[in-house]
């Protein structure tokens, strides 16, 4: 899959497959978010050959792993993983995103998304019948949170504030 986007700037976003060569920029972002962020739930930054084998683990399974790139440079990735080993999960995948702090706000996560989406929706008999997200950017002040607000909210038709309501585990 690949797709062109112009920016704002004039210079073409492309959505594609991930390659051997993009794992160190990914493992760069992913490095980003375990030191900065909650989101990757691990607390040591793994290497580039650990990133590789998880590329490689999820493409093994028929899952996508796509990159978003500007001028030669990745700017985020997104990926589909099983959800559980159980055999019980096997039809459920959960998904994923990463974008570099220079790529924030620019519309790379919502293009990542989309087209994440629309690969798992033309191959559903390959990928699953459910997938499962978790969001877990930080919050306005306001309680909202603006990448639900532009990708999620126009899906569900539901505020972040519901959504997370209805699928909080500590009720």
């Amino acid at each position: 899959m690949q797709t062109d986007n112009s920016s704002s700037s004039n210079m073409s976003l492309i959505l594609r497959d991930s390659t051997p060569a993009d794992v160190p920029a990914c493992a760069d972002v992913y490095r980003e978010a375990v030191r900065n962020g909650t989101g990757t739930f691990e607390l040591e930054e793994p290497d580039d050959a650990e990133m590789g084998k998880r590329r490689d683990a999820i493409l093994a399974q028929g899952l996508p792993w796509l990159v978003a790139e500007r001028a030669g440079q990745v700017l985020g990735y997104a990926y589909a993983n099983q959800f559980r080993p159980r055999r019980a999960y096997r039809f459920c995948v959960e998904d994923s995103i990463y974008l570099a702090p220079a790529a924030r706000g620019q519309g790379v996560g919502k293009l990542l998304v989309a087209a994440r989406l629309l690969l798992v929706a033309m191959h559903r008999e390959r990928f699953c019948r459910r997938l499962l997200a978790e969001l877990l950017p930080p919050r306005r002040e306001d309680g909202g949170n603006a990448f639900w607000d532009a990708v999620g909210a126009p899906l569900t038709g539901l505020s972040y504030y519901r959504a997370d309501l209805l699928c909080r585990t500590d009720k």
